[in-house]
């Protein structure tokens, strides 16, 4: 069979010739029945291309697709979704694994996971296109999220738009429909990806790299726009950073580079403070430790209690001192903003970086139509503008532009794996003219093929 669509019409057809009903589906409610079976059989279809074992899952909760939440998918309606679901289950296209719950209690839960059973494996198998190109985020949906820690937990929470809001969805859809027009890949071999791929499936904190996540969504919290505002979910924010500087533009190697000590520039310039010529973290210890020290003050900045107990995620294990050791450390190395630290300000620092980023984002949209890649305060691109300076030139600015100060920029030169292509001009490569499967890179090479 030719295409996913064709694939959704079978499927479509079969539960319907199981069903029975009095009379038949209206327009509107065939499109959203298409449209569920659509969503469900899309999450398998990716997802056991990236690993045999995948599950999708489905809210079974009726207020989840409510259509007056601006975070509601409105080609979804929760009535005709549980039919495509049930219907999947009944023409064993699908298979329950877990049901989901909900306790009411600790008001916390999991969602219905469910597999794909043979005969749709088989109708997988039988597909010409690829998933992972032709499967594509749906961008109408809601892009600018506001979280709030409620009794239940944090969650999205509903907001009124403002000039501000419209502003920032419209440069995001801006810079997701750049993303479109442009692939962005990791190029390593097959075996690699697949060890990479189980690595990041058995982490608590990761999931496996899928390629069709590649919109960004902005994200504030504490209910406040002036909270957070970074940009998530895209797959590169899964990938180790040992491994991106694998990640590919368009078939091209690529430069990443971030801002030298971030925060503490930050901070020091907001408190009206010089920050000085010595490396914010040496400081402390005479240099030693220096990744630990790195995560102490940035625990610090962003507490709002005075943190006497050591934090989760700073392990001391390794090390000869405890927290209180490290803590009045880093207090006495940085006495100019000591009154900064405990205050809570870390989910403001990440709203200062985050419109930082979106500016860079945007000049490079606007002049160039260049996909930027941000990961937190870095930022990925094609090799060509940190070669040429340009990405470090256009993150100066932006930052000066909030501060009136300057900042170090820091690089790391994308690489690639051994290849005979890689001996050649990276501007003069044809990714056409690589036989399928050369040297390892078979899954690279034939997603790349794709690419204009």
């Amino acid at each position: 069979m030719d295409s996913f669509d064709e694939l959704i019409s079978i499927l479509v057809q079969k539960i319907e010739g199981k069903e029975v009903r009095e009379r038949g589906r209206n327009s509107d409610a065939q499109k959203h029945f298409r449209n569920g079976v659509a969503y469900l059989v899309s999450q398998l279809w990716k997802g056991t291309s990236i690993h045999d074992e995948y599950e999708g899952s489905i809210n079974k909760r009726s207020n989840w697709y409510s259509h007056t939440s601006r975070y509601a998918d409105k080609n979804l309606t929760f009535r005709q979704t549980m039919a495509a679901y049930e219907g999947l289950i009944d023409v064993k296209a699908i298979r329950e694994t877990r049901g989901g719950f909900l306790d009411r209690d600790r008001l916390e839960g999991e969602l219905t996971k469910f597999i794909a059973r043979d005969e749709l494996l088989s109708m997988f198998s039988d597909l010409k296109q690829d998933p992972i190109r032709a499967i594509t985020p749906n961008l109408n949906l809601e892009c600018i999220v506001l979280r709030d820690n409620l009794d239940d937990g944090r969650q999205q929470v509903e907001y009124f738009d403002t000039d501000a809001t419209n502003e920032m969805r419209e440069n995001l859809r801006q810079i997701n429909y750049c993303l479109k027009r442009h692939w962005a890949d990791i190029r390593i071999k097959d075996t690699e990806w697949e060890l990479l791929q189980e690595r990041l499936r058995l982490s608590p904190n990761k999931q496996p790299i899928d390629l069709t996540k590649w919109s960004l969504t902005r994200i504030f919290s504490n209910g406040s726009f002036e909270q957070g505002g970074r940009f998530y979910r895209a797959w590169w924010h899964q990938v180790p950073s040992e491994y991106r500087k694998y990640i590919t533009l368009d078939g091209k190697r690529t430069s990443e580079y971030d801002f030298s000590q971030l925060n503490p520039h930050m901070v020091y310039y907001l408190r009206g403070k010089d920050i000085g010529e010595e490396d914010a973290y040496d400081r402390v210890f005479d240099g030693m430790h220096r990744d630990i020290v790195k995560d102490a003050f940035n625990a610090m900045i962003q507490s709002s209690t005075p943190l006497t107990r050591e934090p989760d995620d700073i392990d001391l294990s390794e090390v000869d001192f405890d927290w209180n050791t490290l803590r009045t450390a880093v207090l006495n190395s940085h006495k100019a903003i000591e009154d900064m630290f405990f205050k809570g300000y870390g989910n403001h620092l990440q709203y200062i970086d985050s419109c930082i980023a979106e500016q860079v984002m945007l000049q490079f949209l606007k002049s160039d139509d260049a996909p930027v890649l941000p990961v937190h305060d870095s930022f990925i691109m094609h090799w060509a503008y940190g070669d040429l300076g340009e990405i470090e030139e256009a993150m100066r600015r932006a930052f000066f532009n909030k501060f009136k100060k300057d900042i170090k920029i820091r690089e790391e030169i994308g690489v690639m794996l051994p290849s005979e292509w890689d001996k050649e001009d990276a501007d003069n490569f044809m990714i056409d003219s690589i036989p399928l499967g050369k040297d390892g890179f078979e899954m690279w090479n034939k997603r790349n093929l794709y690419s204009d």
